[in-house]
């Protein structure tokens, strides 16, 4: 009898023994190369591609933050922050991240709408009256001189909140768009209402509400955002997102203690090669609280912010936005006024609308944005997957943001 005892506790713990410690047999066993239904090794493909770019001189360095079901499954930094002097980039980095100002400036005048300050419907002109009687040219070619003709309806909040207004950010090549962008950019403005206010003495591109055309009209939105709340918009980010979503790297200006956690932005020059731009952005002393773009940030901070957008609002127990707020942000709002193939423009955010006409891998419902600087992220309720991917790199290619795309989502697999 006591040998037979000792024969079945050894079967035991040699059964114990032969299980995983996760728990875990055949086919379950995977994870150690599976996490959150992302195939580890076929996520190399990803770094393979990103360390590629690198080696070969096309962009400097870049982090990559990807989350999914709320785990972390990659985090990762390649390259240098700066070729001048091959700084080594840095997990924590700090990136002038651009026109990804947008969504987060937009989140926070939402707050506002949230609280009654004013409906989605309502003429700009009710709040600022700078905003009655704007011109539209007739000709856009013909510059801020040419002939024009009154607005044929008022600018509306929504108008702003989707680029229907027909303002321009002067991107788009036309006599009066380069106009604009002089006007915007180049010349010296002290506050953003003075910027606003130069926007406004040059003619729309288009009546308002008829075009999608990508424009400066969320200036418009930090500017109202001062009108109602009394604060500057830094002030408003600060005490209403950054501090509740504890992102102590996102601001206007970088501090001098973390001066040497800034990335420049680089550029390529007539030979080709791979150098750092001539001419940098200020990183302390800003003091024009825009909404089209200014701020810096880092991987992990812009990741606390979709966590916010993809919890609905949430975010470790804060109530942030309303999930029906997030569901109107982030639906498209414009009809076919996008002009990019399967895709639409909700509140701040560009929308995934029909994945067969986007030729691209991915979800409806899948929304995102990006920065001038090469900065991007997307989210995508459905596969409860966020993912960011930054560099600083001009001018601007979106080659970057659908590699990314299409290397993360080949590495999907079934949650095991």
């Amino acid at each position: 009898m006591k040998n037979t005892n000792a024969i079945i506790t050894l079967l035991f713990l040699l059964l114990i023994l032969a299980v995983p410690a996760n728990g875990q047999t055949g086919s379950n066993a995977l994870s150690s190369v599976n996490i959150s239904g992302i195939d580890k090794e076929r996520m190399n493909r990803y770094d393979d591609f990103l360390k590629k770019e690198i080696s070969e001189g096309r962009i400097p360095g870049a982090v990559s933050y990807i989350m999914r079901r709320g785990e972390i499954v990659h985090e990762t930094a390649y390259g240098y922050s700066s070729l001048a002097d091959k700084t080594p980039i840095r997990q924590d980095q700090l990136f002038h991240i651009m026109s990804m100002t947008k969504p987060i400036v937009t989140a926070a005048f939402m707050m506002l709408y949230e609280e009654g300050y004013f409906s989605l419907t309502d003429p700009v002109s009710k709040y600022l009256p700078q905003f009655k009687n704007l011109q539209v040219a007739k000709n856009v070619d013909q510059g801020a001189t040419g002939e024009t003709e009154q607005a044929n309806k008022e600018i509306t909040i929504n108008h702003l909140l989707t680029h229907t207004a027909g303002f321009s950010h002067g991107l788009g090549g036309t006599k009066l768009d380069n106009e604009i962008a002089k006007a915007l950019y180049s010349e010296p403005h002290k506050d953003i209402e003075s910027r606003v206010n130069a926007m406004l003495e040059m003619p729309l591109i288009g009546h308002p509400g008829e075009q999608w055309y990508y424009s400066a009209s969320p200036d418009v939105l930090a500017l109202l955002i001062e009108h109602f709340s009394g604060m500057t918009t830094a002030e408003f980010l600060k005490d209403r997102i950054f501090d509740p979503l504890d992102m102590k790297d996102t601001g206007y200006n970088i501090s001098k203690e973390n001066k040497g956690r800034w990335m420049p932005v680089h550029n390529l020059d007539k030979q080709g090669n791979l150098i750092n731009s001539k001419t940098q952005l200020p990183t302390e002393g800003n003091t024009i609280y825009g909404g089209t773009h200014g701020l810096f940030s880092s991987a992990s901070d812009y990741m606390k912010f979709c966590q916010m957008l993809q919890n609905k609002g949430q975010f470790k127990g804060k109530h942030l936005l309303s999930p029906k707020t997030v569901d109107i942000m982030t639906m498209n709002q414009v009809g076919n006024l996008y002009e990019a193939a399967g895709q639409g423009f909700g509140l701040g955010f560009g929308v995934t609308t029909d994945l067969a006409d986007s030729k691209a891998l991915g979800s409806i419902g899948q929304y995102y944005w990006s920065g001038a600087y090469c900065t991007y992220f997307f989210i995508d309720p459905k596969e409860e997957l966020i993912v960011i991917l930054m560099s600083q790199l001009q001018p601007y290619n979106n080659y970057y943001g659908e590699k990314m795309r299409q290397m993360v989502y080949q590495s999907l697999i079934t949650k095991y």
